[in-house]
């Protein structure tokens, strides 16, 4: 039981006092606290979520165009057939980070994800900086998908005679500068879905997902009945180097210790699985809607892990059937599912993989705009952003001015920008918070280890110790000028929070008292 003292009259718990008597920014924010602000009229989010929404969430977001695209990308030029088991891989890796998830979210069941798990246990400082990296994160990843939909989009309506002009085709290296029309309206219509409240995303999540996932079935059935046996021979290709950038261009292993990554071969499997990874984030945005779930100490980890597990299967089956359709070699890049299908004389199925493609896209916008805005909205209701954006709306009960400000943002850089190129910053943002959310769970361990924990994450400190090593694995594996642009986004980062956090969180003491 939480013990109590008198300060000026009103009863503060011992813990709350001495998380934030440690002042600057190692101060944190205890557990306790966290919770008790998801009460405050103004500030406090509808519980309407179930474990089959917060499943069909991580599903909804993390089958895009991993499963569309990057199964065949992946085979063609990294692992061949064993493109299967880089999937399995990623998959072990994500699973590792998704049982550390799993205890912080049944423990801190409070908006904002692993910057809320941060706060409780690594202090203020750490919890900026994540909450700082998760909104890159989300950001860039919805502006992608969503030009990523639009090429979809325009490509079905291509296929029926209709074209929108160049210039509102979106900007590329082959058209030049260009205004991307659909990827805006996408965006700005999942805003007004997201305003409008959970349950209404939850429901046409549904919808969407059961759409998606029946065109992966459709792949898996159908293409079973194409496969020639003999495009598995071999399985695993032989080793072959791969051919990289120099300088910042590339890995950063490379330049740190002169390691070569290589294609295909055992080896390759790995190089793969870090390319694969990108088609496994997702799962950590059903942590950020924890506060809106009804019963979220037994239903997170039913939705984080069953998601994961899902669509792991999903991805391995898939990437089976493909490469067993068509030799790996022979494999498109732009739409290699579509393509196997057109290669064995079946057109008709590359027309639904694109209608599925498409429509599924809507969900991972969706979704991730959605861990974006409960993000921003914890750290605004926590004083390191302006609290104004921290109000939810009366009847709705969503954060919508947080909402409307992020949708709008990301609704222009969708349009304006071509930015395939920063997609790998969304790979070491979610990396990063793996990191730190491992760390933080053997924190809190030994910090709080009465707390209630419905979940716990198995094999503490050696479990969560593998899953810092395998996240830092995959980072060092990324070009160095990835590292470089999010070293840059973290100072900037680290400026804002000594410029306005720091004096303006809610941790700092009231005034006249002194400490």
């Amino acid at each position: 039981m939480t013990r109590t003292k008198t300060r000026g009259g009103t009863p503060v718990s011992i813990e709350d006092d001495a998380s934030s008597r440690s002042g600057g920014w190692l101060r944190t924010k205890s557990v306790e606290q966290s919770i008790k602000d998801t009460e405050e009229p103004e500030h406090a989010l509808r519980r309407s979520l179930s474990a089959l929404d917060l499943t069909v969430f991580g599903v909804g977001v993390i089958i895009g165009t991993g499963i569309f695209v990057l199964t065949g990308a992946v085979a063609k030029e990294n692992a061949g057939p064993a493109t299967a088991l880089a999937f399995v891989v990623a998959g072990i890796v994500c699973a590792l980070a998704a049982l550390c998830y799993a205890e912080f979210a049944s423990t801190v069941p409070v908006a904002g994800s692993a910057y809320t798990f941060s706060y409780a246990s690594l202090g203020e400082l750490a919890a900026w900086i994540i909450g700082w990296d998760l909104i890159l994160e989300f950001a860039l990843g919805t502006a992608v998908v969503a030009v990523g939909w639009s090429g979809y989009i325009r490509s079905l309506m291509d296929n029926i005679g209709w074209s929108l002009p160049q210039a509102l085709s979106g900007t590329s290296d082959e058209t030049g500068f260009g205004f991307d029309l659909l990827a805006f309206l996408l965006v700005l219509l999942l805003t007004g879905i997201l305003v409008a409240g959970m349950k209404l995303s939850a429901r046409v999540t549904q919808v969407v997902v059961a759409i998606k996932v029946t065109v992966v079935l459709i792949v898996i059935v159908a293409g079973a009945f194409f496969i020639d046996s003999a495009n598995y021979d071999p399985f695993v290709p032989p080793a072959k180097g791969t051919v990289e950038g120099a300088g910042l261009q590339a890995p950063l292993i490379q330049l740190m210790f002169g390691y070569e990554p290589t294609n295909f071969g055992v080896q390759g499997i790995f190089t793969a699985a870090a390319v694969v990874f990108f088609a496994f984030i997702g799962f950590d945005i059903v942590a950020t809607a924890a506060e809106e779930t009804r019963n979220p100490q037994r239903d997170m980890p039913r939705g984080i892990l069953g998601s994961l597990f899902i669509c792991t299967a999903l991805y391995v089956a898939v990437s089976i059937v493909v490469t067993g359709m068509q030799k790996y070699t022979e494999l498109s890049v732009d739409a290699p599912l579509a393509d196997a299908f057109k290669a064995t004389g079946h057109p008709f199925y590359a027309g639904v993989i694109s209608f599925g493609a498409a429509v599924g896209l809507t969900t991972v916008c969706l979704i991730l705009l959605l861990g974006q805005t409960r993000v921003f909205f914890a750290m605004s209701r926590d004083g390191l952003l302006p609290r104004f954006f921290s109000r939810v709306h009366p009847r709705f009960g969503t954060p919508y001015r947080s909402t409307i400000l992020l949708g709008g943002i990301i609704a222009v850089i969708a349009g304006f920008t071509s930015i395939s190129e920063l997609a790998a910053l969304v790979n070491i943002g979610t990396l990063f918070a793996f990191v730190v959310v491992a760390v933080g769970v053997v924190i809190l361990r030994r910090t709080r280890p009465e707390l209630p924990r419905a979940f716990r994450t198995p094999l503490v400190p050696l479990l969560p110790a593998l899953s810092v090593l395998a996240s830092l694995w995959l980072m060092i594996n990324l070009p160095a000028e990835t590292w470089v642009r999010f070293g840059i986004w973290m100072v900037i980062g680290v400026l804002l929070y000594f410029v306005y956090g720091r004096s303006h969180s809610r941790l700092n003491p009231p005034a006249g008292i002194h400490r």
